[in-house]
């Protein structure tokens, strides 16, 4: 894999290609220390995959984003020097195109780096995304007892590439009395869903909160699945996390949580795949399209990757393609027509 590195700080460019000469098939296709230099060298040269610092001198990590996903695009994994900071800017990037983001890593004073591992954890899942097949394998471990007697109406939502900005258009679209419960399982490491948790609660008139082990699904409430690990309804309708499958390489997948709530949840609700690089959640979709769910994929229009959506599609498990815009008003208009 061809990796090119955009960062201005000289350590972290060390880092970064000590970290990528551990693994011989990664090669260093380019190095830029700003924003312009960026998006000309990507112009001339696009990689398979560039590792973007995100606060940078001339132009910024979010705008490179954006140029290059418009005129040369190519995979993108945000490297950035503080979870806490920033976070804004963050799934702005991630919503023009940015897959994932992680910590920079730390090149000590022994010459040891810190940090390396995590990232080319991210490089192997990413170059799977882009090159690579992979099935799930192994059985998902339940626990809990009865199930409960009541089970609301329930919307749950699949993203990946592009989703922090697609789901603040789909939250913002519901009211505060919204009478629906919502679960979002959206492609991002467990570093960011906090952030990313209390971004969407800016953008939503509904409460956001991390999913818990044990959690409820409540009316009136959005839970966003929190680890790496793939978060499933249980058979007790509680949420768990689950590691199986571990060769998975969408982490947490929308496929199983999608599989889990078609076997568990026995009311009929909305299921919505949103944009997202690879296929995950399309045969999720199916599944609960077969047991009688209403299903949406977003439009190519409004996508910022047309893979997941597209796939949902192929597979005609899409009951309707709509623009982002129009999500929102679809599972309100379920809800009127009482299909749940």
């Amino acid at each position: 894999m061809r990796i090119a590195i955009v960062n201005d700080i000289p350590n972290v460019v060390e880092a970064l290609k000590s970290v990528l000469a551990q693994v011989p098939d990664y090669k260093v296709a380019w190095i830029a220390s700003n924003g312009t230099q960026a998006v000309t060298k990507c112009a001339a040269d696009t990689p398979d995959l560039i590792l973007m610092d995100l606060l940078m001198p001339v132009m910024d990590g979010v705008e490179v984003t954006r140029q290059i996903m418009s005129d040369s695009p190519c995979a993108i994994l945000l490297i950035t020097d503080t979870v806490n900071g920033d976070t804004s800017k963050v799934f702005e990037a991630m919503g023009y195109g940015a897959l994932d983001t992680i910590h920079a890593p730390i090149l000590g004073h022994s010459g040891q780096i810190e940090g390396g591992a995590g990232i080319l954890e991210k490089i192997a899942t990413i170059g799977k995304l882009i090159g690579k097949t992979s099935k799930p394998s192994g059985r998902i471990r339940e626990r809990g007892s009865s199930p409960s007697k009541f089970t609301p109406p329930l919307i749950v939502i699949g993203s990946s590439t592009g989703g922090p900005q697609a789901l603040a258009v789909l939250l913002s679209g519901l009211p505060a009395n919204f009478s629906a419960a919502v679960v979002i399982v959206q492609h991002v490491d467990e570093q960011f869903t906090s952030g990313l948790a209390e971004w969407l609660n800016t953008q939503s008139r509904l409460p956001v909160k991390l999913a818990q082990v044990g959690s409820q699904i409540q009316v009136g409430q959005v839970l966003i699945a929190a680890t790496n690990d793939h978060l499933i309804l249980q058979p007790n309708l509680s949420l768990w996390y689950t590691k199986e499958p571990r060769d998975y390489p969408y982490r947490p997948s929308v496929d199983v949580f999608f599989k889990s709530v078609a076997q568990h949840w026995t009311r009929k609700g909305v299921a919505v795949i949103l944009t997202g690089m690879g296929k995950d959640g399309a045969q999720g979709l199916l599944s609960l399209r077969s047991t009688g769910w209403y299903t949406i994929a977003q439009d190519q229009a409004t996508s910022v990757v047309y893979g997941m959506p597209k796939a949902a599609v192929e597979l005609k498990a899409a009951v309707e393609i709509l623009p982002i815009e129009a999500i929102a008003q679809a599972c309100e208009k379920q809800l009127l027509r009482s299909i749940f």
